[in-house]
């Protein structure tokens, strides 16, 4: 079955812009894990402008506590493997973030960046830390990223997203669609994330063998809109419709 991991990246916004912890990140992970989510996902910047690197430790004793896995995302600098090697969440999602940037928006150029990836990577599994890297659906380098010893990639799914039900949408899922058979045949789990939201996930999840999805910005604008209860419960009914994934760590 797919995981939906709830990335909290917008609650920590709304709570840093008023210098005050309201609203409480760990209280409103701790109503999605209650509401059926998987997992929590984090994102912080070096900038901390949102999520900060002292929520990290904070919502992996959540995530311990409540038998549910924390992702942490991010560029992989000196400080961010330091937060990430003391608390040794579940996952860590490595993301090819330029300082300052305001959202992913590619993924990492693998046959570029493996001299830089690689010891990362080892660093991370001898800690027994899950590793995923984020990568663009029409990266070919997906034997690079097995053969650095990442367990998993994410698909980075704003392509998807933004041409969904447009006359350009079934090239682009199809797209996905080889993305995925190229790494699960390397032996590598597949995650996704970047714009889905309760419209196009269902279409999304017809790929079989997604293993967990991260969804924040358009997640926490449904609980506006419906409130937390309806949006939880319906991501579940469609996660709970979805093609079955494999197994996994």
């Amino acid at each position: 079955m797919t995981k939906l991991s709830v990335n909290i990246n917008k609650i920590a916004l709304l709570r840093n812009s008023r210098g005050r912890n309201f609203p409480d990140v760990r209280a409103f992970a701790a109503r999605c894990l209650q509401l059926g989510a998987h997992g929590i996902t984090l994102h912080p910047r070096e900038d901390q402008r949102h999520a900060r690197y002292t929520d990290v430790a904070e919502l992996q004793a959540l995530c311990l506590e409540q038998g549910a896995e924390l992702n942490v995302e991010g560029y992989p600098s000196a400080e961010f493997l330091a937060v990430v090697s003391a608390v040794r969440p579940a996952q860590c999602t490595l993301v090819p973030d330029a300082p300052g940037q305001l959202t992913s928006d590619h993924g990492w150029d693998l046959p570029g960046q493996a001299s830089m990836l690689g010891p990362v990577i080892a660093q991370l599994k001898d800690l027994g830390i899950r590793t995923s890297l984020f990568v663009d659906y029409d990266n070919t380098g997906h034997d690079v990223a097995r053969a650095l010893g990442a367990d998993r990639i994410e698909l980075y799914t704003e392509p998807y997203a933004a041409h969904f039900n447009t006359p350009a949408g079934d090239a682009i899922y199809r797209g996905f669609q080889a993305a995925l058979a190229r790494a699960t045949a390397l032996g590598l789990g597949v995650n996704a994330g970047h714009d889905l939201n309760l419209d196009n996930l269902a279409h999304f999840l017809a790929l079989p063998g997604i293993e967990e999805v991260s969804i924040g910005h358009a997640l926490v604008v449904e609980c506006l809109e419906q409130g937390i209860e309806a949006v939880l419960a319906r991501y579940a009914g469609i996660i709970g419709a979805a093609a079955p994934a494999p197994a996994r760590a």
